[in-house]
């Protein structure tokens, strides 16, 4: 029962927090563009008010009029719509997520003895640490580097450095599925942090000091600015790492902590290229196509480099039997599916069992090998081969 609960809760989970991303997501990438099309204003009394930037629009049959104010508007309006649910939502659901899918496991899904052998209670410490301390060095490096001359660039190195630090740790301390996983939610975390301690609370500043007929400082809007900047080149790392768990090739390859900081350095790079395409007529600036190049070539020389290599097939090999595996399915599989446990509804202790599974067995043992989750039972090669040699000669049980 406990079992078919928490699928229940890790689908449902798994619904809302796609949902709400989509939603900051795409709020979050629609301000981006806004903030780089605006065009100085042509009209005199938007000039007066205090209007830096305008944008006409036409979307769903309707013309949209939408404009930014330099710092602050003349007076606000009766009703004004913040933005922040959809991150706050979205974090919420993930790390409810997380902790449903790993934490609560984490003896099966966070921990790969053959990576580090700790206990459940202290890989759930370690990874709950990886978003904090992110976070905070995260924080620090802005606060001490981003007024600096040059400080979007130092604070852009600096990340990329931290970045692939705790890449490299998750790597070497997680299961390869967890740690991708785990680098994702960090990223997000402080993608959220941004907005819960700096992007809103000075938004409300602003606000407090309008409705007080206070000077509303400008620092508030740059430091929000900056930090929404960052939330939008950590965007595609984290959906790059979020879905990464579906694809056994990435997280198991030998040099895994490199595949994911590359595979994140060309989300930034992509992003990078929209980012500046969008203002790009405007502005007049170099075209940023270089930053979409650097990013597929990163992707393409992953691509060539992760390649299987071919197999050298001997001239002639014995085709095992269903008997030459039975005591590897037996030592390596009846522990969760077998007479007393059938996770996922799947039996393995005998050859009509065997036989229903064997396209799955191959593609989860021998293709993408992550089966045994994160190799528990300690299944050797020369046994994931053995399987490999009797299904393509047949998978024969008889």
């Amino acid at each position: 029962m406990e079992t078919y609960l928490l699928d229940w809760a890790n689908l449902l989970l798994r619904w809302v927090h796609v949902i709400t991303a989509i939603a900051w997501v795409g709020s979050s990438f629609y301000f981006v563009f806004l903030d780089s099309s605006l065009t100085p204003p042509e009209d005199e009394d938007l000039k007066r008010q205090g209007v830096s930037g305008e944008l006409w629009a036409v979307h769903g049959g309707g013309f949209y009029h939408p404009v930014k104010f330099a710092v602050s508007p003349p007076q606000l309006p009766a009703h004004l719509h913040w933005f922040y649910w959809e991150s706050y939502s979205t974090w919420l659901t993930g790390f409810s997520l997380f902790t449903v899918s790993y934490l609560w496991s984490a003896g099966t899904y966070l921990i790969d003895k053959s990576v580090m052998a700790w206990s459940p209670g202290a890989a759930v410490a370690a990874a709950l640490g990886f978003l904090v301390v992110f976070w905070l060095a995260y924080d620090s490096v802005c606060r001490v580097f981003g007024q600096r001359k040059n400080g979007d660039a130092i604070v852009g190195a600096l990340v990329a450095v931290l970045v692939c630090v705790a890449a490299w740790l998750a790597c070497h301390w997680f299961s390869g599925r967890a740690a991708f996983l785990l680098m994702g939610a960090m990223l997000a975390t402080s993608m959220s942090a941004n907005v819960f301690f700096w992007i809103i609370p000075g938004q409300r500043t602003v606000v407090a000091s309008i409705k007080a007929g206070e000077p509303v400082d400008p620092v508030h809007g740059k430091r929000g600015k900056q930090r929404s900047v960052h939330n939008t080149y950590f965007t595609l790392p984290v959906l790059f790492a979020m879905l990464s768990n579906h694809y056994s090739f990435t997280y198991g390859h030998p040099n895994n902590w490199l595949v994911l900081v590359c595979m994140m350095f060309a989300g930034a790079a992509i992003r990078q290229f929209f980012v500046l395409r969008h203002g790009y007529k405007l502005q007049r600036n170099a075209h940023p196509w270089p930053y979409a190049v650097a990013g597929i070539v990163v992707i393409v020389g992953l691509v060539v480099w992760m390649a299987p290599k071919p197999s050298i097939q001997s001239a002639a090999v014995e085709v095992p039997t269903y008997q030459t595996l039975t005591p590897i399915f037996a030592q390596r599989c009846y522990m969760c599916h077998g007479a007393q446990v059938q996770m996922k509804n799947v039996r393995l202790d005998s050859a009509q069992g065997v036989a229903s599974h064997a396209q799955a067995i191959y593609q989860n043992v021998v293709v993408t090998r992550i089966m045994p989750m994160n190799n528990a039972t300690g299944i050797t090669d020369a046994e994931r081969n053995l399987i490999k040699a009797w299904f393509e000669a047949g998978a024969k049980v008889d």
